[in-house]
């Protein structure tokens, strides 16, 4: 693609129609953009149009969100595969910062995030200049420029917060700190000036101060992973301004509403960040200044509000307090009763208050007050800040805080009992204190797990929370209902199984609320309490306690997801599909007609799906409900394939991008619950398309490709066609050539290996064997070896370990010893998974007994250490170390995750082979050994005797005792 003003105006063009609300406009332009992005000098066009001043600039900034998006896209270099011409790369480096910094605000916005995404991968290695640009723009005094060039650090440097610490990062830190530090302070420095002597001009005011917010998140970056030496000697100064900024008093700057949030709030909520960081991690440095600030954070606190547009900062400055009562070394700031009862009086008690715009955010948006309230995202609330503080201090004065505490509690609840209608905000704050105060440690499985001891959880339940269950009217005073279904969540697993069985129907009946926040609730609850473990670790709730309510927990939780706008409610369906998969058999009555609403909402989600997980736990619910019918009757299949193959091929026509793996999988699961041999030709039909490249080059889709692709291997190859054999031979090589996926790649060459004739793939055979030789030469990474030992293995058990010697040695002179020496030796214990493991054993047991040149040929010197590894496989912990090609990619526990994509879990995993099909490895290799010596009298005693270990020798005698049986 040229670059010139045809291109340009075609380019723009495009643009504007991906901008149209009407999809049938605005996806071919999408997909006509996606077709040329491979094309020299497109990212190049799209920053030109960025650049124009005479276009719109609705289209100027759709240009810059499309470039940020294809740089995230692509410029990661994966698999050796560069998507970006080097000379675009370069010209891109070159040009970028410069327009950032002179474009308007919200295209700066966005080509500074994609200078971050760029900045991750080349800089500093290959990107040697930009700190030397950005810190050179810094002297033009513009504070437009200024800010420009902060916000790009901030996205730069933001990582340094949270990645590990590692030699490269230190040095790369070690840079930046030489190159900009000195730049930040002296330009901070600064910038606190110009604030006085601007006092009078309002938008100079918002400009120094917008700077200066920026500046402290860059300063945090800067501080996270140590405090560097330059700003430990610069100490004073930082916190010097920090005080002056805390305190400092900017009416002017103040906004008119309650919701926006203010200039001058988000710069005190940065520094209370940093503050709290220093508290946290630099005690000696930080501890002269830190009762100073105290003073400045307690003073903040009573001055501001309850406004939303305080929350921020009224939450980091609670932290800070929290930050510093944790520490053993701060406690007796805190440790004086009055000082406690002041604390809770003035700032915990007030912070934990139903203010009126927590009142209309549960009525008016009750999707974000759930997302806040029990998902955890409540960070940055004030009640989470404050039940953070409780938890800080309590840690230090429990009894203390729990006195006090106590009496507040009382005093709420006997207020709310003298007017409920009234009153019942008290109510509200008395069960958040009181879950504030008794929890102390969580998982997400098991909710609280570790309580204090004075706060009994049972009275409280029995006396204030199931009684308000127990109410009949489901939508009395809602924000009351919502928190004690909350209170029997949260304390789930402290509660005696008693409470929770018997609150399982009146969860039920709330369902039935029309409150969302308490019907969601509600749903949440009784999905998290079907996960509960009983006695003999059994589940709480058994399948036939639960069938007498089914019928009405169905009806409820469906109707759930007819609610007009609320169609797609992922908690109604995931404590749908638990209840499900605690019924088991006992869903059967009910199953025809959950699964006539389940097939139709299926249909109607795949034409807009909004919702990832509402669609997951729909896929979920739809696996869950076959594997039940088909385990009981596995002639069933046939009607689950009538009822969905319309649905799936409307998904796979219309290219719905969220559902395609999905379908992948449960097409997979359909397979291989038929018998070997009998894949309709509706499924023949479908296999030519799933060889298709362009399948492929979307990362969500290999996993169950795969899958997909061994269930036909698996259940028909007698059906498939040999002529079909070099396409799936020719995904099994790109595979292999990928570091992220090359595990997939060796998933399905075993399963071809396993189900077709070896006369079918004798011609193929060597060819497959150097593909992956030419793979290990190149990047000998530690998932690459696990695997590349179990297909050894695997092909050893099929087609004879002579066969396997053979095709090594037939690459190189010798090459099979080198593997057993460089691989099998020292690697064997790196296999994972039982079935891998199953594989390796009986592969390398072949080989020690019957393989000839290693037990009597060139390669005998290996027999004994081959031997000893095969022991340490059995009897040592898997080993988990990396092998140096490791830093490329991310080494996954189990070789089948895959990121872009969700695995369905009640989809099953993949068809397990049964090559392997050895009850107790250990026993068979003390019978072959058995067979071995008697073969060979007298030869195999010294050299175990002298070829292992002692420890060795013991375990492999154990084995043999245990079998009865002797080495000759």
């Amino acid at each position: 693609m040229e670059l010139n003003d045809s291109n340009l105006q075609t380019l723009s063009g495009y643009l504007m129609q991906t901008l149209s609300p009407d999809a049938a406009v605005r996806r071919p332009a999408e997909k006509f953009l996606e077709s040329i992005e491979g094309n020299k000098n497109y990212p190049l066009l799209l920053l030109h149009l960025v650049n124009k001043q005479d276009l719109d600039l609705s289209i100027r900034t759709s240009g810059a969100i499309v470039f940020k998006n294809f740089i995230k896209r692509n410029w990661e270099i994966v698999d050796d595969q560069n998507k970006i011409h080097e000379d675009d790369r370069a010209s891109v480096k070159a040009f970028i910062v410069d327009l950032m910094l002179g474009s308007p605000l919200n295209i700066q916005k966005q080509l500074s995030d994609a200078i971050s995404i760029i900045g991750k991968f080349d800089f500093p290695n290959k990107w040697t200049d930009l700190l030397s640009k950005l810190t050179t723009k810094c002297e033009t005094g513009d504070f437009n420029i200024i800010n420009g060039v902060m916000h790009t650090a901030h996205s730069l440097f933001k990582r340094y917060r949270y990645e590990f610490k590692s030699q490269e990062l230190w040095m790369e830190i070690k840079m930046v700190l030489d190159g900009f530090a000195p730049t930040l302070t002296d330009l901070f420095n600064k910038t606190v000036g110009l604030t006085a002597a601007h006092k009078d001009n309002l938008v100079a005011m918002r400009t120094l101060y917008s700077s200066l917010t920026i500046m402290c998140k860059v300063f945090c970056s800067l501080n996270s992973q140590d405090l560097p030496e330059y700003f430990e000697d610069n100490i004073a100064l930082w916190m010097g301004h920090f005080h002056t900024l805390l305190v400092v008093q900017e009416p002017s700057l103040e906004t008119d509403g309650d919701e926006e949030v203010g200039i001058m709030q988000e710069l005190k909520s940065q520094i209370c960040d940093n503050i709290a960081m220093y508290a946290r991690k630099y005690d000696e440095e930080f501890g002269a200044y830190l009762p100073g600030f105290v003073t400045d954070i307690w003073g903040l606190l009573i001055s501001l509000g309850p406004q939303p547009k305080y929350d921020l900062l009224v939450s980091n400055a609670l932290q800070f307090l929290a930050s510093v009562a944790d520490r053993p070394t701060y406690s007796k700031l805190f440790e004086d009763t009055n000082a406690l009862t002041s604390i809770c009086e003035k700032v915990v008690i007030p912070n934990m208050e139903f203010r009126t715009s927590d009142e209309e955010l549960f009525e008016d948006n009750p999707e974000e007050y759930i997302r806040r309230d029990i998902e955890g995202s409540d960070v940055d609330t004030r009640r989470r800040a404050a039940c953070d503080l409780v938890r800080a201090l309590s840690h230090h004065f429990e009894a203390k805080m729990t006195e006090i505490f106590s009496a507040y509690v009382m005093a709420m609840l006997a207020k709310y009992e003298q007017n409920p209608a009234t009153n019942w905000k008290c109510k509200d704050s008395a069960i958040y204190m009181v879950t504030s105060l008794a929890a102390k440690g969580q998982t997400q499985r098991s909710g609280i797990t570790q309580i204090n001891e004075l706060v009994n959880l049972t009275d409280f339940a029995s006396k204030y929370i199931i009684p308000e269950i127990d109410n009949a009217d489901v939508n009395k005073i809602p924000v009351i209902k919502a928190d004690c279904v909350k209170y029997l969540m949260v304390f789930r697993s402290q509660l005696p199984g008693q409470i929770m069985l018997g609150v399982v129907p009146r969860l039920i009946n709330l369902l039935g609320s029309s409150s969302p926040v308490v019907h969601n609730y509600a749903a949440i609850t009784t999905e998290k309490i079907l996960l509960l473990r009983g006695q003999n670790n059994g589940p709480l709730v058994t399948s036939d306690m639960l069938a007498p309510v089914a019928g009405q927990l169905f009806k409820n939780l469906f109707a759930l997801t007819s609610i007009a706008g609320a169609e797609e409610n992922e908690y109604a369906m995931k404590a749908l599909m638990r209840s499900i998969s605690t019924l088991q058999g006992n869903v059967m009555p009910f199953l025809p007609e959950i699964l006539t609403k389940l097939t139709e909402r299926l249909r109607i989600t795949a034409r807009n799906p909004s919702k990832p997980h509402f669609n997951h736990y729909l896929f979920e619910t739809l696996s869950l409900a076959i594997r039940i019918v088909c385990k009981s009757n596995p002639g069933a299949v046939p009607s689950f394939e009538d009822v969905l193959f319309p649905i799936f091929q409307e998904i796979l026509q219309a290219d719905v991008q969220e559902f395609v793996p999905y379908v992948f999988q449960l097409l997979s699961l359909l397979l291989e619950l038929r018998p070997s041999g009998t894949i309709p030709d509706s499924y023949m039909a479908l296999f030519p398309c799933l060889m298709m490249p362009v399948l492929y080059e979307r990362p969500g889709n290999i996993g169950p490709l795969i899958r997909l692709l061994q269930a036909f291997v698996s259940r028909g190859a007698a059906q498939i066609s040999l002529d079909q054999l070099p396409p799936l031979l020719g995904i099994f090589q790109k595979l292999i050539a990928s570091k992220a996926n090359d595990h997939e790649g060796f998933y399905l060459v075993q399963t071809i290996f396993e189900h077709f004739p070896q006369s079918a793939l004798e011609k193929y055979i060597k060819q497959i064997f150097i593909i992956l030789f030419q793979r290990l030469s190149s990047s000998k990474t530690t998932k690459f070896i696990k695997n590349l030992i179990v297909f050894l293995c695997l092909f050893s058990i099929k087609y004879g370990t002579a066969k396997t010697v053979e095709l090594v040695d037939s690459l190189q002179h010798q090459m099979f010893g080198m593997v057993l020496e460089r691989i099998i030796i020292p690697d064997l214990q790196k296999v994972s998974g039982t079935m891998e493991r199953k594989i390796a054993a009986s592969g390398v047991i072949a080989l020690l007994c019957n393989c000839p040149p290693l037990i009597e040929g060139s390669y005998s010197q290996f027999w004994a250490p081959t031997l000893e590894a095969l022991l340490k496989l059995f009897e040592l912990p898997e080993d988990e170390s990396l092998l140096p090609d490791d830093h490329y990619i991310d080494v996954e526990d189990t070789p089948g995750y895959q990121a872009a994509y969700s695995r369905l879990a009640f989809a099953g995993d993949r068809v397990q082979s049964n090559i392997a099909d050895i009850d107790n490895p250990q026993l068979h290799l003390a019978t072959c050994l058995y067979k071995l010596t008697a073969a060979h009298p007298g030869r195999f005693g010294p050299i175990i005797s002298q070829g292992l270990q002692a420890d060795a020798q013991m375990v492999l005698n154990r084995y043999l005792q245990s079998a009865n049986l002797s080495l000759c």
